[in-house]
């Protein structure tokens, strides 16, 4: 599969080879949506939380004794039944939403998300990505120039080979502007973003870690 791939000033410079098993693969959206929930509820943090009858402070005392007084018998005052005790069925932060996630069902998920993106023009491959200094507003002079080459809007993930300093510190400043790398992204960074930013050097490092034989 054919692309094109353009330079940091927009100008197209030639094509790139991309991976069929990557990127031309049928779009699963019952899979993707399997994976998707699932990772969002592995980021899931229980905060809420009620005390029970347990963990409510004071209520050691039985407040009357047990027969003679005319009223319903009552072990504590911090019974669910009183105001002030404990509840019953209430959130628990010790909740656990994690969800396993088979690694091939995780990986045939990215394949069909970025072979939509593919499908809908929102892949741009450059040559190279290279930034002398960490300036935001280098980064944005780039992303500026590659209005030409199909970005019509600042909204895009930058995926990199490998950690890049001035990339990222350049690209921080800017809104939903991203950087990533090919060890560590995910479905969820892909559909955060309207568009993909690749390198060629990406590509590459993508053949030979996500392509199992």
């Amino acid at each position: 599969m054919l692309t094109d791939v353009y330079n940091q000033k927009g100008e197209k410079t030639g094509q790139a080879q991309l991976p069929k098993e990557i990127f031309g693969v049928k779009f699963r959206a019952d899979l993707v949506h399997q994976v998707f929930s699932s990772m969002v509820s592995n980021k899931r943090r229980p905060i809420a939380h009620a005390k029970d009858r347990g963990e409510v402070r004071g209520g050691g005392k039985k407040p009357w004794r047990q027969k003679g007084t005319g009223r319903a018998r009552h072990g504590s005052i911090r019974s669910p039944l009183w105001r002030g005790g404990g509840v019953t069925f209430g959130p628990r932060n010790e909740r656990n939403f994690k969800k396993s996630i088979p690694k091939k069902m995780k990986r045939s998920a990215l394949f069909s998300v970025l072979s939509a993106k593919l499908k809908d023009n929102e892949i741009i491959v450059l040559d190279n990505l290279f930034l002398k200094e960490p300036k935001t507003k280098l980064m944005d002079e780039i992303l500026d120039n590659l209005k030409k080459a199909g970005l019509k809007q600042k909204n895009c993930l930058i995926i990199l080979p490998k950690k890049d300093k001035n990339i990222g510190l350049a690209a921080r400043n800017i809104a939903k502007i991203k950087t990533a790398q090919i060890n560590n992204f995910n479905i969820l960074d892909i559909l955060s973003f309207k568009y993909l930013l690749f390198t060629k050097e990406t590509i590459g490092a993508m053949k030979e870690t996500l392509i199992k034989d």
